[in-house]
């Protein structure tokens, strides 16, 4: 029997994606762990592969076609002794599930595998394949135990089982869809609303102009950051803090360290110091959930990266059990693959709270938006020498530099980022704490 391949949900917000390029063509036959094509979302490009073998029977969307939306068939495959001929006859119902497909991505494949419904009410994840061989031999797929990626059932795992007293019942299977389908709200990546297109092209008719045609990374920071400033209630709090002896213990670490090929930057200590403070003040380690909140314990730490056409918010996980010298080589590692768009989706999703730095660009002070669900967002100036007063009352000249952050109202107060503000300048201060 004919099983229609879809167009997968890479990460829990994709609605649609690019297919780049097949890396099979029709008449192929494929393995389980086998990359059948790659495929762009608004922020990277991925690798999607076979947890069912069988034969491509028909490639439905050519390569190079965007705008796929999910759960679109995207090829047919035949299992053992079918031909092309029955590819007429591939199961439409396929295209309504949110994610029962012959193939997966990796390294999310949780996320493309579709829940289905067993006899005793759990759900677990299967192939088509395996479903249909199950269905036959009247196995409870909540009693196998799967060997797919992320304990997805394949065929292997049904075609060695013993049928059960109890025939899973197909109603389960069919509600499943219902449960996973998005409410109908707005879109993740619907574009925000505004001055109307016509209106536009109309008041600049007579100038002469280029159209830009918005790419899915475009539309998707449009959106969110919309999104950001018409919902999330920002406050902004501003202190400058001294780097003179700060810039004195990076010099003297990387002199040592020189060897090692290691070569900290500023941003690394401001990495390290807002990863302490988050447990210093657990309080501020807290994302908005809707309808709640939730508190994470690790510093989970995102820091934006520029890119062509966007930005990436990869996330140092862990940040405050990280060496400097780790937390560098990570973070060098992150922006290099974010620049190739080769990040994966767990690499830029999540975190409580970001950094962006534009002090390298010259830019002393500036505010960031929030990236939703995080409680707070960090904006980083450039150090400049400024006379100061020192604590003899004299006057002197010191690096500062201008931070300012961004809060949501709705999970931190002003005193508690006051609070965790204090603590990130207290380590920048200090920086002999932050190898403690």
């Amino acid at each position: 029997m004919a099983t229609e391949i879809l167009m997968p949900a890479l990460s829990p917000t994709m609605e649609e994606g690019t297919l780049a390029k097949w890396l099979v063509k029709e008449g192929d036959k494929v393995k389980s762990g086998q990359i059948l094509a790659e495929i762009e979302t608004d922020k990277a490009t991925m690798e999607f592969e076979a947890v069912d073998e069988g034969t491509v029977g028909k490639i439905l969307i050519a390569e190079g076609t965007a705008g796929v939306k999910v759960n679109t068939p995207i090829a047919v495959l035949l299992d053992e002794g079918e031909d092309a001929s029955s590819v007429a006859a591939a199961p439409k119902a396929a295209a309504a599930a949110p994610a029962p497909a012959a193939a997966v991505a990796a390294p999310v494949a949780a996320a493309v595998a579709a829940p289905v419904a067993a006899s005793g009410g759990a759900r677990v994840f299967a192939s088509p394949l395996a479903r249909r061989i199950a269905k036959e031999k009247g196995l409870d797929l909540g009693a196998v135990k799967g060997s797919g990626p992320h304990g997805r059932i394949v065929r292997a795992d049904v075609e060695g089982a013993q049928p059960g007293a109890v025939k899973p019942a197909a109603a389960p299977v069919a509600e499943a869809p219902k449960a996973a389908a998005p409410a109908p709200a707005k879109p993740a990546g619907a574009m925000p609303t505004g001055m109307a297109a016509e209106t536009v092209l109309k008041m600049y008719a007579d100038r002469p102009f280029e159209e830009v045609a918005l790419d899915g990374m475009r539309r998707t920071v449009a959106a969110r950051l919309t999104e950001a400033k018409q919902t999330i209630p920002h406050f902004y709090l501003r202190r400058d803090v001294k780097l003179d002896a700060l810039m004195a213990f990076r010099e003297t670490l990387n002199k040592q360290l020189e060897g090692r090929g290691v070569k900290l930057s500023v941003n690394d200590f401001i990495i390290k110091a807002c990863a302490m403070a988050l447990q210093a003040v657990p309080a501020a380690n807290t994302v908005w959930a809707g309808d709640r909140m939730l508190r994470l314990k690790p510093s989970d730490v995102a820091v934006a990266v520029a890119v062509e056409g966007g930005l990436f918010t990869p996330v140092l996980r862990d940040a405050e059990k990280k060496s400097l010298s780790a937390l560098s080589a990570e973070m060098k590692d992150l922006a290099t693959r974010a620049k190739t768009k080769k990040l994966a989706p767990h690499e830029y999703q999540g975190g409580s709270f970001a950094i962006s730095n534009l002090g390298m660009m010259g830019i002393e002070n500036f505010d960031a938006v929030i990236n939703p669900p995080h409680g707070s967002i960090l904006a980083v100036g450039a150090g400049v020498k400024k006379p100061v007063v020192t604590a003899d009352g004299r006057i002197g000249i010191a690096t500062i530099m201008s931070m300012t952050l961004s809060v949501d109202h709705r999970v931190i107060d002003g005193a508690l980022g006051a609070e965790f503000l204090k603590a990130v300048i207290e380590a920048l201060e200090n920086p002999m704490v932050m190898l403690a």
